[in-house]
C-alpha cells in the first residue's frame, strides 16, 4: 500500500513505541497517552507532510479502541456507571461539535489557536483544583454545569486531537474516585466514545481501509502495554497515583500552549 511504503523502519519503531505507551496509559498508568498523541503526529508529519497531523488522529483511533477493550475487561468490576452516565451524553455532544468544526481547524493558524485554548483550559482547571483542594470538604461545591461543560469540552478535544484524557481525568478526580474505580470508569467512558467517533472520522477521510491496516499492526504493542499496566498499578499508592495524573495534566496543558 502507498502509505505503508512511505513509513520507514524508524517510523514504525516510533509508532509501535507510542502504541505500547498508549496501552500502558489505558491499562492504568495515568497521563502516558499524552506522549503517544505527540509521537503519532510527529511521525506522520515527517512521513506525509502537514496532512500527516490530521491522519495521525485517524490512525490512532483503532489503537485506542484496542487498548480500551483490554482495559475494560481487566477493570470491568471497578467502573462507576453513575459517572459514565453523567458524562457520556455531553461527550457525545462534544464529538458532534468536533466533527462539525474539524475542517475549520485544519489550517495551521486555527489549529494552533485551538491547542492554546485547550491548554489554557487544562491549566486553569488545575489551578482551580489545587485552590479548592485547600478548602474544607464541606465548603467545596461543584457548580451544576461542571459535568456538562467538562463533557462537551472533552468531546470536542477527543474528536479534534484524541486529547480528552486530561479533561476526563480532571472530572473523575474531582469526583474523588478510588484508583481502580478511576481507571475502570475512564476505560468504559472512552471505549464508548472512541467507538462512536469511527463513522465521523471515516466521513472526514482520516480513517479508511488503508489507515486501518496500518493501525492493525499497532494493536499488538498497545494490547501488550494494556496487559502489563495493571501489574504496575498494584504498586502505586493512591496519593502518588493522583500526583502522577496532575503532573501529566500540567505537562499536557503546557505542551498545547508552548
Amino acid at each position: 500500500m502507498a502509505m505503508m511504503s512511505e513509513l520507514s523502519f524508524i517510523h514504525w519503531a516510533v509508532l509501535m513505541l507510542g502504541a505500547a505507551i498508549m496501552g500502558l496509559s489505558k491499562g492504568g498508568i495515568p497521563g502516558a497517552g499524552n506522549l503517544t498523541v505527540a509521537l503519532f503526529a510527529l511521525v506522520l508529519e515527517d512521513a506525509f507532510g502537514p496532512v500527516g497531523v490530521a491522519l495521525s488522529i485517524g490512525l490512532l483511533l483503532p489503537v485506542l479502541i484496542s487498548a480500551d477493550l483490554v482495559s475494560t475487561i481487566v477493570y470491568r468490576k471497578h467502573a462507576d456507571w453513575l459517572q459514565v452516565r453523567r458524562l457520556l451524553p455531553y461527550f457525545l455532544v462534544g464529538v458532534l461539535a468536533g466533527w462539525w468544526a474539524f475542517e475549520f481547524f485544519q489550517s495551521e493558524e486555527r489549529a494552533r489557536s485551538l491547542k492554546v485554548l485547550i491548554g489554557v483550559i487544562l491549566l486553569s482547571m488545575t489551578a482551580i483544583r489545587f485552590f479548592t483542594h485547600q478548602l474544607p470538604t464541606s465548603t467545596l461545591k461543584l457548580p451544576f454545569l461542571f459535568g456538562p461543560v467538562i463533557g462537551v469540552i472533552g468531546g470536542v478535544a477527543t474528536m479534534l486531537a484524541n486529547a480528552a484524557g486530561p479533561i476526563a481525568q480532571f472530572y473523575l478526580l474531582a469526583m474523588k474516585l478510588p484508583k481502580y474505580a478511576f481507571i475502570g470508569t475512564s476505560a468504559w467512558l472512552f471505549l464508548i466514545v472512541n467507538i462512536s467517533k469511527v463513522p465521523f472520522m471515516c466521513n472526514l477521510g482520516i480513517l479508511d481501509g488503508e489507515i486501518f491496516t496500518i493501525s492493525a499492526w499497532l494493536f499488538f504493542p498497545a494490547i501488550l502495554g494494556a496487559l502489563v499496566a495493571p501489574k504496575l498499578v498494584r504498586y502505586i499508592r493512591q496519593d502518588w497515583f493522583e500526583r502522577m495524573i496532575w503532573f501529566f495534566i500540567v505537562i499536557a496543558g503546557l505542551r498545547m500552549i508552548i
